[in-house]
């Protein structure tokens, strides 16, 4: 992405508010395009991201999401000073309060709206994160057919659905003592609809499970994280651990537990270069018989694949990307990574899906330490490319 691009994008979001004439869009270190004396010093100031949807599960699409910041005065003030003294010396200070807000949609007829908001308190001490979305997405759900009869081979089936629904998470979570790890609570709900283009699909999702379902849970989560920034880390590692207990009692239709267990490491291997390193699993277990939605399995999630082509019980994926810092405002990388699904713990990776590619990112926000760019990524059965904020993890 070109700096004319960029301009572009900044000036029409500097459009929107009537005092952002009189901010600058250079950075007074390096004198390169820069936006975070707009967003820290405009009232309404915004990162404008746009997004740009090549998911192989949606379409080519598009839409816009709107980063805000949110700082006190002092905040705003001591990151400035820091800031000025050093090239990286703001973006080390704790994260300021995040809104995000958009959607957008794609050419078979997808669309969304999200808004969710993260913050801290006490010096990092408390971590709230929580959003809201609703949206309609068509996609492909694919399931495998297995038979003992050796004339009747096993094949993979897939059936075009038609998914609305609406809902919201959050979790909150305490810093035990002066350590890196946080304790804390979570909860999930959604209602969404399911439906088929094909009748007799339809009938059968409809006999099955239903039409309309509601999703409710609760759950623990514990995180240890030391990684040096929130918003593009280069040294350090975070683990995050999740149990969740869906139930009726909590209004959920369906009973069943999920586990998540994912972590990040980062490591400079010198001033140029860090490689990184990131690992995920999930797991889903019902609690009691019955057919659960055909979105609510965990499933493969890895940049070039396909969003729930490979869904089970039991999903994992491990990822590596090297980056290279080519100067302050630049990095290059190149990734890889491999995923599988399984109805049973012991066969993950019996069939593994591989996914690479390669990306770069532009320091949009020094005094924040904000990056954007885009991945270009390829897999066995897709390709896509992703306009992002962060490392890409």
């Amino acid at each position: 992405m070109n700096r004319t691009i960029y301009r572009s994008l900044i000036v029409s979001s500097a459009a929107l508010s009537a005092s952002s004439f009189a901010v600058s869009f250079t950075d007074p270190i390096d004198g390169m395009l820069d936006m975070g004396e707009y967003l820290a010093e405009n009232a309404y100031g915004f990162l404008p991201v746009p997004v740009i949807i090549t998911e192989p599960a949606l379409g080519v699409g598009g839409g816009f999401m709107g980063v805000f910041l949110h700082e006190s005065e002092q905040e705003k003030e001591t990151r400035k000073k820091l800031a000025l003294e050093s090239i990286d010396g703001g973006a080390n200070l704790i994260p300021p309060a995040v809104t995000v807000a958009g959607g957008g949609a794609t050419q078979n007829g997808t669309w969304f709206g999200i808004i969710g908001h993260r913050r801290t308190w006490n010096q990092d001490s408390i971590r709230y994160m929580g959003g809201m979305g609703y949206g309609n997405a068509f996609i492909d759900i694919y399931a495998d057919i297995g038979s003992d009869n050796q004339w009747i081979p096993n094949q993979s089936v897939s059936f075009e659905s038609d998914n609305k629904g609406y809902g919201g998470m959050q979790k909150l979570q305490f810093r035990v003592g002066d350590t890196p790890l946080f304790l804390g609570v979570s909860q999930f709900w959604a209602r969404s609809e399911v439906r088929s283009s094909n009748d007799t699909v339809n009938a059968i999702i409809e006999n099955l499970i239903g039409l309309e379902t509601t999703a409710s849970g609760v759950g623990v989560n514990a995180e240890y994280d030391t990684k040096n920034s929130f918003f593009f880390p280069t040294d350090g590692y975070s683990i995050n651990a999740e149990y969740m207990m869906y139930r009726d009692s909590f209004g959920s239709d369906n009973s069943y537990d999920t586990f998540e267990l994912a972590g990040q490491w980062f490591h400079p291997i010198s001033d140029s270069w860090t490689i990184a390193f990131a690992g995920g699993y999930e797991s889903l277990t019902k609690t009691e018989r019955g057919i659960l939605p055909p979105l609510a399995k965990p499933y493969v999630k890895l940049r070039g694949v396909s969003a729930f082509r490979y869904q089970d019980n039991y999903v994992s994926a491990i990822q590596s990307q090297l980056m290279w810092h080519i100067d302050n405002r630049w990095t290059i990388s190149g990734f890889t990574g491999v995923g599988s699904a399984s109805n049973e713990v012991d066969g993950l990776y019996d069939d593994s899906h591989v996914a690479y590619g390669a990306g770069f990112r532009y320091l949009i926000a020094r005094r924040y330490g904000i990056h954007m760019g885009m991945d270009f990524a390829f897999s066995e059965d897709d390709n896509a490319f992703y306009f992002n904020v962060g490392s890409g993890f």
